[in-house]
């Protein structure tokens, strides 16, 4: 086995043989390594799963290597005494030769181009609204008070173009500045909302996440570009579990003690579940009930967000049945 401690430029390997011992655990630079797999025979290779592992995974099963991507939260109860590279590389090793340990499988460089497209669209989303946030906090000052939302913008545009207002010449410059920045950024945005919902369109797994009720093609781009295969997890329950969506446990003696939401797995799905469902919470709560019986009766008896957290999870639930069984969603 060679485990590998992955860095920018300097890369702490480990290399194990069969019956555990360790034969050599040095420093290797990026170009060394990379000869290093190739002419390496067959073997393990053993990495924290990071932003770069998954790169240097498909690299190394190009060289028929087994690769092993431990979650770093698993390595670490490893790591013995003092944390340093040394020490990081033989927890890794030790990690990987457990029997009973969990593994993170290797995406495929289209996997991590959807991830790096979703998450470009959701920077330049917060991007703006912190550009929006900012101009009202400046025109503020000067009695120019707008409601919060892009929808809103317009009402800062016309109070800056008015020559009545009592806006300072330079104050008016720089509105123009925030304005045109936030136009750009609106541009983009659209670009790539529509770019998704055209794939969401074409794809047929995007297509079958997006027949499922509150979930539209941003939800169903997420879980595509960072959900492993589905039909790894044994139900809809560990799906759900993975993402985040299930209390935690402090459960002793035979004692079952649950607490608030785990919030231990991938954040950009379980997040979009969330809001999701809170948008449906808030028109029940509106409506004064739903002709989802199991929705109505806990939003009468949970607060809003815990019956947003239990409606995230069914539809975590559903979206693993509906992908393992290849069918559409249909109405009971």
């Amino acid at each position: 086995m060679l485990a590998i401690d992955l860095a920018k430029g300097s890369f702490q390997v480990c290399a194990v043989a069969a019956d555990g011992a360790v034969l050599y655990n040095r420093v290797m630079s990026r170009t060394r390594l990379a000869a290093l797999l190739a002419e390496q025979p067959a073997c393990v290779v053993a990495m924290e799963a990071c932003a770069t592992s998954h790169h240097w995974g498909r690299m190394a099963q190009s060289h028929g290597h087994e690769v092993r991507l431990v979650p770093a939260v698993y390595v670490k109860p490893f790591v013995k005494r003092q944390k340093n590279d040394r020490a990081d590389a033989e927890a890794i090793a030790e990690a990987a030769l457990r029997p009973t340990m969990r593994f993170v499988a290797v995406k495929s460089a289209d996997t991590q181009g959807r991830a790096v497209a979703f998450r470009t669209h959701q920077c330049l989303v917060r991007q703006r609204t912190q550009l929006i946030n900012a101009l009202r906090g400046h025109l503020a000052e000067f009695g120019l008070v707008a409601p919060k939302g892009p929808a809103s913008l317009k009402v800062l545009e016309n109070a800056l173009a008015d020559p009545a207002s009592d806006v300072p010449g330079p104050v008016r410059e720089m509105g123009a500045i925030y304005v045109e920045q936030i136009a750009r950024l609106t541009e983009v945005i659209g670009r790539l909302a529509e770019e998704l919902e055209a794939a969401s369109r074409t794809d047929t797994q995007l297509r079958r996440l997006c027949t499922i009720p509150r979930i539209g093609p941003v939800t169903a781009g997420a879980v595509a570009a960072f959900a492993p295969d589905l039909d790894t997890f044994d139900s809809g329950r560990n799906f759900a579990a993975w993402l985040g969506l299930v209390p935690r446990q402090r459960s002793t003696g035979g004692k079952t003690r649950l607490g608030s939401v785990s919030k231990m797995g991938q954040t950009d799905i379980r997040r979009l579940l969330i809001v999701g469902a809170m948008s449906v919470i808030r028109w029940v709560v509106r409506k004064g009930g739903s002709a989802n019986r199991w929705l109505a009766a806990l939003v009468m008896r949970k607060p809003k967000m815990v019956a947003a957290v239990a409606l995230a999870n069914k539809m975590a639930r559903m979206i693993w049945a509906l992908t393992t069984k290849e069918q559409d969603y249909r109405m009971a």
